[in-house]
C-alpha cells in the first residue's frame, strides 16, 4: 500500500490528505477562508496567501493523525504547483519542498486541474477507479470550464474550453447582481430553488462546430434582465428582499433561467463531444460539479455512464491531489526541488 500525502493551497483553501493507493481516503482536512474573504466579494490573494501561513502545519498535522500516518509511513508528498494564486501556490509548494527534502521523500507537483480530474477515481459513494478509457471530462470551476478526452492515466486532449468567462465566474457574477452575496454558486443554487426556469428568455451561446463554451453573453443579459426589472418595477409594490432591490420572485426567476441555461449548454456539449471521441463515460469534476441541477441533467440526458464526486471532492481538497500525485509518481513523474509554482498552468 503506497501512502501519499496531498497539499493543496491554490486558492482560499487550505487543504492536506492522506490518500492510499491514489484511491482510498484516510484522512481529508479542509480549512476554508470563506468567512474571511466574503466581505470583499471574493478572495483577497494576499490574505489568502498569508493565512495559508498560518494554517497549514497544523492541517498537515492533523491529516497525519487522523490517517493514523508517520512520517516514515509515507512515501511521497503531492502538492499543487500550478494553476491557482501565486502567493497561494507558494505557500504550499515551499513547504512540501522542505517537508520532502527533509524527510527524503519524492516531491510530485500537481496541476491542480488533473487533481479534480482524479477526484472521479477515489473510490468513495460510487466513484470507481477502474474506468475503461477514454473518457471525456468536462472541468468545470471557477475559473476553468474545459472539455479533456483522457486516453490514459496523464494522457490528455484538450477538445474545447471556455473562450471568455469560465461557467464559475458567471455564477459568481450573477450572484453579485443578484444581491446574493458569496460565493456564489450554492448562492445562485438556493435562490434558483424557488423560481421557474422559463421565468425569463435568457441566451445560450450554443457555438455551433466546436467543443467551446461562452458565458459571457448570458451574463451580460442577465445584467440587461436585471436593469429592465428595475427601470419598470412599481416602488410602491416592491418588496425588498436582497440587496440588488428585487423582489424575491423576480431573484428566484432570474436565478433560476440563469442556472438552467448555463446547465443546458455545459450538457448538451459534453454528451456531443462524448459521443464523437468515442468514450466509455463521462466524468464531471470542480467546483461547479456541485450543482445540483448539473448533476442530475447530466446524468438524466447522457446515453454513457456519468461520474459525479461527492460534493466535498468537488471543491478544492487535497485528497484529489494526492490522487493524481499517486498516478504521476508510480509513471516515474518526481519533481526535483526547484519546482516553481506557475499561476497560469496549463492541464494539456
Amino acid at each position: 500500500m503506497a501512502l501519499i500525502l496531498g497539499i493543496e493551497t491554490s486558492c482560499d483553501e487550505t487543504a492536506a490528505a492522506v490518500v492510499a493507493d491514489g484511491r482510498r481516503i484516510l484522512s481529508n482536512i479542509v480549512a476554508s477562508q470563506i468567512d474571511l474573504h466574503r466581505q470583499y466579494g471574493g478572495v483577497f490573494p494576499e490574505m489568502a496567501a498569508r493565512q495559508h501561513i498560518f494554517t497549514l502545519l497544523p492541517v498537515v498535522q492533523e491529516a497525519l493523525e487522523e490517517a493514523g500516518a508517520g512520517w516514515n509511513d509515507l512515501d511521497a508528498i503531492a502538492v499543487t504547483s500550478g494553476p491557482g494564486l501565486a502567493g497561494a501556490l507558494l505557500v504550499g509548494v515551499n513547504a512540501a519542498k522542505g517537508m520532502a527534502w527533509s524527510r527524503g521523500l519524492p516531491l510530485v507537483g500537481v496541476n491542480h486541474l488533473e487533481g479534480h480530474v482524479y477526484s472521479n477515481w477515489i473510490e468513495v459513494e460510487g466513484n470507481r477507479a477502474d474506468k475503461t478509457f477514454p473518457v471525456l471530462v468536462l472541468i468545470v470551476s471557477g475559473g476553468h470550464t474545459e472539455l479533456i478526452v483522457m486516453r490514459g492515466h496523464g494522457r490528455y486532449e484538450r477538445l474545447g474550453a471556455t473562450i471568455d468567462d469560465a461557467a464559475g465566474e458567471a455564477f459568481d457574477k450573477v450572484s453579485r447582481l443578484l444581491g446574493l452575496g458569496y460565493p456564489g454558486g450554492p448562492a445562485v443554487q438556493r435562490a434558483a430553488a424557488g423560481g421557474s426556469t422559463s421565468a425569463f428568455a435568457l441566451p445560450r451561446a450554443w457555438l455551433p462546430g466546436t467543443s467551446d463554451f461562452s458565458f459571457s453573453g448570458l451574463k451580460t443579459a442577465v445584467l440587461r434582465t436585471v436593469q429592465q426589472v428595475e427601470r419598470s418595477q412599481d416602488e410602491t409594490d416592491r418588496r425588498l428582499t436582497s440587496s440588488a432591490g428585487l423582489a424575491e420572485d423576480t431573484v428566484s426567476g432570474i436565478a433560476a433561467s440563469f442556472q438552467q441555461a448555463v446547465v443546458d449548454v455545459l450538457v448538451a456539449k459534453t454528451v456531443q463531444a462524448a459521443l464523437a471521441v468515442g468514450a466509455t463515460e463521462i466524468c464531471v469534476c470542480g467546483g461547479v460539479a456541485a450543482n445540483v441541477a448539473l448533476r442530475e441533467a447530466m446524468r438524466q440526458r447522457s446515453p454513457l455512464p456519468v461520474s459525479v464526486p461527492p460534493l466535498f471532492l468537488c471543491t478544492d481538497n487535497a485528497a484529489m491531489i494526492a490522487a493524481a500525485g499517486y498516478y504521476r509518481w508510480q509513471s516515474g513523474g518526481v519533481s526535483q526541488l526547484d519546482l516553481d509554482v506557475v499561476a497560469n498552468l496549463a492541464l494539456v
